[in-house]
């Protein structure tokens, strides 16, 4: 990872309150029993186990507007913070935290997880391994074990799962940090993590039902829903979080050719991928392309442009990244990028820290 500049940048103290207070609206709905069984119907299997655990490094993606932050993504599995060289991306003097962001995110790890496999597809070629090596790190200082595994290195015993240790000792898995975006476990490369999970022989977090009740962009279509909100939540928490979240929409349920004609105004986005991928600009899709939207799996989003700042001299887009555990914050950075989709391949782009005042 690369920092776009080592100097910070600055957003206000009142976008700042905004997008920490939609974090908090997001943790109480969460908790509502009545939000998860207005989903039920919905839900996969999966995401009906409660681990009763916050999910880890939850983030939450936002673009700078002038009438406030506006939510474009929660991402549950949020990367970003390992810069490189034992560096971690600096974090603002913000009340409340009384730690350091080292501890902060080993904080997220239950005690109990003494046995910890980092998960992800074809780890090792993930760009974002390095971040993964230095979580395992921490831990490892911490006294517990753990080693960094692609899923078919993880075996299922009648007793849970098993996997080899960094000195070739068999391990007993306690939990599993999930890195892979298969996030219900649907696939039959996951089948053996699944079937443990079902069964309560491994921990998982981020779990599935993190990303069901929040991460799953189908949630944003439905607190735009008429009277889905409006059951559960006072007046004024409906208003705020409709005011932070652009309007979203599912295209089977809009007029095509309604929407054509107002493409311009929207992102098109496939409702089950994970990010940035498979992302469309309206203004930018051409009518073939437009045809060939899988219409049952597509969101569609009021368009928001990310602010913009001048880095060394050029323009980049910017938008902010909150990372959470459930209500807590545990840290607060910055996308730098040139283009329409957020991405690092231009020169001079990064992340980059962030200061939060009105001076």
């Amino acid at each position: 990872m690369r920092l776009a500049t080592d100097k910070p940048v600055r957003i206000s103290a009142g976008d700042f309150t905004v997008m920490h207070d939609f974090v908090q609206s997001m943790w109480r709905l969460k908790q509502l029993p009545a939000y998860a069984q207005g989903l039920k119907d919905v839900l996969p299997a999966t995401a009906g186990i409660d681990p009763g655990a916050p999910g880890i490094l939850m983030g939450y993606d936002f673009h700078l507007t002038e009438s406030g932050p506006q939510l474009i993504e929660i991402n549950n599995n949020a990367g970003g913070l390992f810069m490189g060289a034992h560096q971690w991306l600096p974090q603002p003097d913000l009340a409340g935290w009384s730690e350091s962001l080292v501890r902060r995110v080993c904080r997220m790890f239950p005690e109990h997880w003494r046995h910890i496999a980092i998960m992800d597809e074809q780890i090792t070629e993930q760009f974002m391994y390095p971040e993964m090596l230095a979580y395992a790190e921490l831990l490892r200082m911490e006294g517990r074990q753990v080693v960094l595994l692609s899923p078919e290195d993880i075996h299922l015993a009648a007793d849970g799962l098993y996997a080899g240790g960094v000195n070739g000792e068999k391990l007993r898995l306690d939990g599993i940090y999930n890195r892979h975006t298969d996030f219900y476990l649907e696939s039959p490369q996951l089948a053996h993590i699944r079937s443990a999970f079902e069964s309560k022989l491994v921990q998982l977090n981020p779990h599935p039902r993190s990303y069901a009740l929040l991460g799953d962009k189908g949630r944003m279509v439905d607190w735009w829903r008429d009277g889905f909100l409006e059951a559960m939540l006072p007046s004024e928490d409906v208003a705020f979080i409709r005011s932070v979240v652009p309007e979203t929409r599912r295209l089977s349920d809009m007029d095509a050719d309604v929407v054509w004609d107002e493409r311009k105004n929207w992102v098109f986005k496939p409702a089950a991928r994970h990010g940035g991928k498979g992302v469309l600009l309206g203004k930018g899709v051409s009518r073939k392309r437009f045809a060939e939207l899988d219409v049952a799996d597509t969101v569609m989003q009021r368009f928001v442009p990310a602010s913009e700042i001048t880095l060394n001299g050029e323009t980049f887009r910017l938008d902010i990244r909150l990372f959470t555990h459930g209500p807590e914050l545990v840290a607060l950075a910055g996308r730098a990028w040139q283009g329409q989709m957020t991405n690092f391949r231009s020169e001079g782009s990064g992340w980059v820290s962030i200061d939060v005042g009105d001076s």
